[in-house]
């Protein structure tokens, strides 16, 4: 005997344990569901209420900081910003360990980094309508936000895509000239693990939302990888954060591009 719980991609709650292969044929077969209705329904329909496509502040003092740094920086900025870079810890490494690759590719360009470590996407959905895109039209923006809606049992695959497609309704609704440069969520982890195996099924879904015309799909995560499928130490110290080699990857595999977006110059390596 099974009750399904009321989030249709959640393990369902069992008492016979010879249920289970009834049960992971249901699983796989909601799951599909849910990503069939993803699709049809242009993902940010999709209904079922969950915890990803909720806006949501976070009350850390050094987030609250953070956030209000970011807003000022938009406001600062404003219609000279060419380009904004959105998303999570990674996306904040630019003004790190990505300083001087910044520096080269986008300093120019006036670009603005609305990155926040620790951010998931009901995190950044909350800073785009409070404050973060305040004055700013930009050519383009460059989005990469998931990883960490993946920890554990925090999101299902389907969860985080409808989040991911719902900050990118939200940046096609508030900035409709800008266009916009769809990151896959970059591989983590050394070795094979489920977890970057969870994010390439939700890159997989994601990616349907490029139309070539206004958002765009790119996916270089591969570029990180060795040939045996490892994650090196001198791209990723700690198997998730850049190295300055690993952001100058970055900045090389969208700048085609970007430069074609903002109608410039490419930069050279």
């Amino acid at each position: 005997m099974c009750t399904l719980r009321a989030n249709p991609l959640s393990v369902p709650a069992c008492q016979a344990t010879g249920a289970l292969p009834i049960l992971d044929a249901m699983k796989s077969i909601l799951s599909s569901l849910t990503l069939g209705l993803l699709l049809a329904h242009g993902f940010a329909s999709f209904a079922l209420a969950h915890s990803a496509i909720e806006p949501v502040a976070r009350f850390e003092g050094n987030w609250q900081d953070r956030h209000k740094l970011l807003n000022k920086r938009a406001t600062e900025t404003g219609e000279k910003a060419q380009v904004v870079f959105i998303g999570d810890s990674i996306t904040q490494g630019w003004e790190g360990e990505g300083k001087d690759v910044w520096a080269k590719y986008y300093a120019h360009r006036d670009a603005v980094n609305l990155g926040i470590g620790g951010d998931r996407t009901q995190h950044v959905l909350w800073r785009l309508e409070n404050g973060n895109l305040a004055g700013l039209k930009p050519k383009a923006v460059v989005l990469m936000i998931g990883t960490n809606n993946s920890n554990g049992e925090d999101n299902a695959p389907g969860q985080i895509a409808a989040g991911i497609a719902a900050i990118v309704k939200k940046l096609r609704s508030s900035l409709p000239d800008t266009k916009i440069l769809l990151l896959a969520i970059f591989p983590r982890s050394e070795n094979y693990t489920t977890q970057r195996g969870k994010l390439a099924m939700i890159n997989q879904v994601v990616r349907k939302l490029a139309d070539e015309k206004n958002v765009f799909w790119v996916d270089f995560g591969h570029q990180f990888l060795d040939d045996d499928g490892l994650l090196p130490r001198e791209l990723m110290p700690d198997f998730l954060h850049l190295s300055k080699k690993g952001y100058g990857i970055w900045a090389e595999a969208i700048e085609d591009r970007l430069s074609a977006i903002l109608g410039d110059t490419r930069i050279r390596p």
